[in-house]
């Protein structure tokens, strides 16, 4: 009676373990739906960062431009302004 016993708790163990381990195609499907979703919110947020270095790049060139030409039209304007005296 004990053998029976032990043997029937065994396998009693691992029928229920077989069963919490099984997944179905349905929850298969949710976690696919979840993945594509997190993937999704990964790529939108490097396309944000990648936009606010481009234009922070941007930015910082026209203002290095800017001062270039300013500095260009002042040389200008120094060499082509004439004074009487």
């Amino acid at each position: 009676m004990k053998k029976f016993m032990g043997l029937l708790a065994t396998g009693l163990l691992f029928s229920g373990l077989t069963l919490v381990g099984q997944e179905t195609a349905k929850d298969d499907a949710k976690k696919a739906g979840q993945d594509a979703k997190d993937a999704g919110k990964s790529s939108g947020r490097a396309a944000k960062n990648a936009g606010k270095s481009v234009a922070k790049g941007t930015k910082k060139g026209v203002n290095k431009a800017a001062g270039a030409t300013e500095n260009g039209a002042a040389k200008v304007k120094d060499k082509t302004s004439t004074t009487k005296d």
